[in-house]
């Protein structure tokens, strides 16, 4: 238990303007993520309709791109396609209400080098950047937590 509210509580700065200042990349981006990037390849209530996903579906072509990474992600396509669709919409729903975030930063983060390594760099440093300007802001909350906007500082503060 001790290691479980380690993990949840954040760090907060010296005044409450600067945690808010530092909350608004991680609506933005949790936002992003769970409503567009990862809507997009996992079924969600608010995924596209055009994608005929059902609930917690992966998308049909999502697999067949991860089985082409090669290696380990070739021996289990559908499993990592489904990882990394629901480090995306329901990590960036967590990242957005600030639940849990250091587990969801370590999930973006992954699921972003993946990205960046194993997809989209022999398309050229310009194609990266939506999957590097997630990977830097998981990797902040990563250390610094949900901060005081954020549902983990909710639940740290009654435990402590």
């Amino acid at each position: 238990m001790k290691l479980l509210t380690r993990i949840t509580k954040p760090i907060l700065l010296p005044t409450w303007s600067q945690d808010l200042f530092l909350t608004i990349p991680r609506i933005v981006c949790g936002y992003l993520l769970a409503f567009d990037f990862g809507a997009a390849k996992f079924g969600m209530p608010w995924s596209p309709i055009d994608n005929n996903l059902g609930l917690f579906e992966v998308a049909f072509w999502f697999p067949n791109d991860v089985a082409s990474y090669g290696g380990i992600f070739a021996i289990a396509p559908a499993f990592f396609a489904w990882m990394g669709a629901f480090a995306e919409a329901v990590g960036g729903i967590f990242l957005l209400l600030g639940l849990q975030t250091r587990v969801t930063s370590f999930l973006i983060i992954c699921t972003m080098l993946v990205a960046i390594f194993m997809q989209q760099i022999n398309n050229g440093l310009w194609n990266c950047l939506a999957a590097m300007g997630f990977l830097w802001v998981a990797m902040f909350y990563l250390i610094l937590g949900s901060g005081r906007f954020g549902i983990d500082y909710l639940l740290s503060k009654n435990n402590t």
